[in-house]
């Protein structure tokens, strides 16, 4: 019976623990989860405040209850925000599509090469120097490696083409990689900013980032801070929208 019971009273300790234990982890990931999340948190307050009141307020304040949009139509007609997102998104799409872009130890090359080509201030300029990556192809080259040769036989003896194993057996099977590829890739491509800034100096072919950088400098952002921070809204969606979708 004394022995039921010492087992009885371990067990229930053991429970306590591990409650214990799942709590702290959980008010852990809470705090960390504020730390993380509090930046945005701001930039969005801030977004959404006049102008009026946001320079009206010593004590920054954690909420507004006055909030508006009309900082992000000012974003938008102060400076061609939507043509910086244009040129980014387009840039984006090609460059990935067409895999992947070299390690800023060519950059020098590649500038000398696209302006003796006569290709500053345009999308072939931005793109071209953007189509290979020997780490993205060396990645996929182990990744499909990996894939067993039985399943090719196997294919061939099916009658497969080599272009149908390809798209319904490989594919398929390196999808995590390939995901994680196009992922890091258009980051990569969103936030870049060194290289659009070298190889160009016309507005009209500026990337969000480089757009960004001249509504700080010669815009509205010094001056008008929730303007600037809805701007700086609309340019992180896309990028948030992609966590979400393929997180």
């Amino acid at each position: 019976m004394d022995k039921e019971l010492d087992y009885g009273q371990t067990e229930e300790r053991d429970r306590k623990k591990a409650r214990a234990g799942k709590a702290g982890t959980y008010i852990f990931l809470t705090f960390w989860a504020f730390v993380v999340l509090f930046p945005f948190y701001w930039m969005l307050l801030t977004s959404v405040k006049s102008y009026g009141s946001y320079n009206a307020e010593h004590i920054p304040k954690l909420f507004t209850l006055s909030p508006t949009l009309q900082n992000y139509a000012d974003a938008f007609t102060s400076v061609p925000l939507g043509k910086y997102l244009l040129n980014t998104l387009i840039f984006t799409i090609v460059t990935t599509a067409l895999m992947m872009i070299p390690a800023e130890l060519v950059m020098i090359t590649n500038y000398a090469t696209i302006t003796q080509w006569g290709m500053r201030n345009s999308f072939a300029g931005l793109v071209l120097p953007s189509v290979t990556s020997v780490f993205y192809i060396y990645l996929l080259k182990e990744n499909f490696e990996q894939v067993p040769d039985e399943l090719y036989r196997a294919a061939k003896v099916d009658g497969t083409s080599d272009l149908k194993y390809l798209w319904k057996v490989m594919l398929p099977i390196c999808r995590p990689t390939l995901v994680t590829v196009g992922i890091l890739k258009v980051i990569e491509c969103w936030n870049s900013y060194l290289w659009p800034r070298l190889v160009t100096d016309d507005p009209a072919y500026y990337l969000v980032s480089n757009g960004i950088q001249e509504i700080r400098e010669n815009g509205f952002g010094r001056e008008n801070i929730p303007a600037m921070m809805a701007a700086v809204v609309v340019i992180s969606v896309p990028l948030i929208v992609l966590f979400l979708v393929k997180g």
